[in-house]
């Protein structure tokens, strides 16, 4: 008697056929393809990164409409300048590094305008003394609940006033987990200049925080 070998052989004999799991394709094999005419490929492109991308903006510009619409405008670049792709990188660094330069050159365009009209947007009333923008909640926190709720939202805002330069690279790193590599890549820096401004970033935070630590 032949000796069996698996359970497909016993439940259904030798000649059973194997079911083969085909691979999903790569990044860039989506993007070849898109560059030879799928729509469907660069839609799959759209799924694997829509939702990541609008958080990674989120998170930068603390604004998720303002996220919505860059990340839809990052895969709109991406179609765009799609025969200037460089399979040599990651799409993943080049997604991100788009994502991130929208992202940058939208909170620039915000502090252009908080600079035109800060004086007159804070003064209430003629000789009055300016009004302080989202000044501290003074009521006391009611539960543990409360307190962690304070506590993401003191975060947000923390991470909302750290310049350009160093809260890039910490959104990168401490809220998407890319390595310090990639995000050397991603802002086209060096690891060293990346190390660093993420450890001033973090002792910002820390000092900010005091009362939340």
């Amino acid at each position: 008697m032949d000796t069996v070998t698996s359970i497909d052989e016993l439940c259904f004999g030798t000649s059973a056929p194997r079911l083969v799991v085909a691979e999903p394709p790569t990044d860039h094999a989506l993007l070849e393809a898109t560059r030879a005419g799928d729509e469907a490929a660069f839609a799959e492109l759209v799924r694997r990164y829509r939702n990541q991308i609008t958080s990674y903006v989120y998170r930068m510009t603390n604004d998720y409409e303002t996220a919505v619409d860059l990340s839809q405008e990052t895969f709109v670049r991406i179609y765009k300048a799609m025969d200037r792709y460089q399979a040599s990188h990651a799409f993943s660094t080049y997604i991100y590094r788009i994502a991130t330069n929208l992202a940058i050159s939208e909170l620039r365009k915000r502090k252009r305008r908080r600079l035109v009209s800060l004086t007159g947007f804070f003064q209430s009333s003629e000789g009055a003394p300016p009004v302080e923008f989202n000044p501290p909640d003074g009521r006391p926190l009611q539960d543990s609940e409360l307190v962690d709720r304070e506590r993401r939202a003191a975060v947000t805002r923390a991470i909302a006033t750290l310049p350009d330069k160093y809260r890039a690279p910490l959104v990168l790193r401490d809220v998407e987990g890319k390595s310090y590599e990639e995000i050397a890549s991603i802002l086209q820096t060096s690891e060293g200049t990346v190390k660093s401004r993420i450890s001033r970033a973090r002792s910002f935070l820390r000092d900010k925080l005091k009362a939340y630590l």
